[in-house]
């Protein structure tokens, strides 16, 4: 099983979200997104993880590395939405890796509105039913 993603651009920020399941088999693909966040925007970058099934111990150090190639260009990394199976443990040589219990809450810590999305890219499988922006909850 591998990963397909999106890359969104909003103002202040651009958000990658991922699906699928990010181990071995998926961690170059992983690369190639980040190489695509890398050519294609500026600021701090969420990757959103909400339509991940899971995640190897491959799969984490993937994000670690995403991490660190994005801060060497002034771009932190955040998550959203980290699976249920398991924490990110990045080694006390890694940027830090803020963490946002879902994709809104990350925007909101970036006062960016969620309807407000920019330019956007996907890998051609990208899943039907999942939306192609994040919806502002009701009421």
């Amino acid at each position: 099983m591998t990963i397909e993603w999106r890359y969104t651009i909003h103002d202040e920020l651009s958000v990658l979200s991922v699906s699928g399941f990010l181990g071995e088999q998926a961690v170059a693909r992983f690369g190639g997104a980040v190489g695509w966040v890398e050519a294609r925007g500026t600021g701090p970058v969420i990757v959103d993880l909400s339509a991940l099934h899971g995640w190897s111990a491959e799969g984490q150090r993937a994000i670690a590395e995403a991490a660190a190639r994005l801060a060497a260009l002034g771009r932190p990394l955040e998550l959203a939405a980290i699976p249920a199976d398991g924490s990110l443990v990045p080694d006390a040589g890694q940027p830090h890796i803020p963490v946002h219990p879902d994709l809104l809450s990350g925007l909101a810590a970036h006062h960016v509105h969620p309807g407000r999305a920019g330019r956007q890219w996907r890998s051609g499988t990208w899943p039907a039913d999942t939306p192609t922006q994040v919806e502002a909850p009701a009421g």
